[in-house]
């Protein structure tokens, strides 16, 4: 009966993966737009927090790149060490005022987005992916490569 029902759950991985991976890429596609468009103002809010122009740029430009590229699944693996380490350093750095609720929150909810990250990097974007289609050739070229030689 278990082993049945792990079956089920297992033939839903790839739909799971899919759909994780573009609800934690959504959240840093948008976030980067909306920075981006609105740059000046972002810029003048983030200076006085310490954070310079040309940092947040960079950021801007590491959400924008890491988000899309785990959304469609290339290089999902770095996108998500690199947005998890984001994560971590972001609730280390902006979020430590314990005693207020709302940062408290801001706190743990990217410590947990670090985390969804982090299963990111070490479990992959799955089969629905261009990481998972570039496997899949490259396994499938070894094969015939193989069979060529043993032929």
């Amino acid at each position: 009966m278990l082993n049945s029902w792990q079956n089920k759950i297992a033939g839903l991985d790839d739909v799971v993966l899919l759909g994780a991976r573009v609800l934690l890429a959504g959240l840093f596609i948008h976030e980067s737009v909306t920075l981006a468009t609105h740059f000046d103002a972002a810029a003048v809010s983030m200076a006085k927090v310490g954070v310079s122009a040309p940092l947040l740029a960079a950021t801007t430009a590491l959400q924008l790149g890491a988000g899309a590229a785990i959304a469609v699944g290339w290089q999902a693996r770095l996108g998500g060490l690199a947005l998890g380490l984001f994560c971590m350093a972001t609730a280390t750095l902006f979020h430590t005022l314990f005693g207020s609720r709302d940062e408290l929150l801001h706190f743990e909810k990217d410590l947990a987005i670090a985390g969804g990250m982090l299963v990111l990097w070490v479990h992959g974007a799955g089969r629905w992916s261009i990481d998972g289609l570039l496997a899949r050739r490259s396994a499938a070229s070894f094969a015939a490569i193989t069979h060529r030689v043993e032929a």
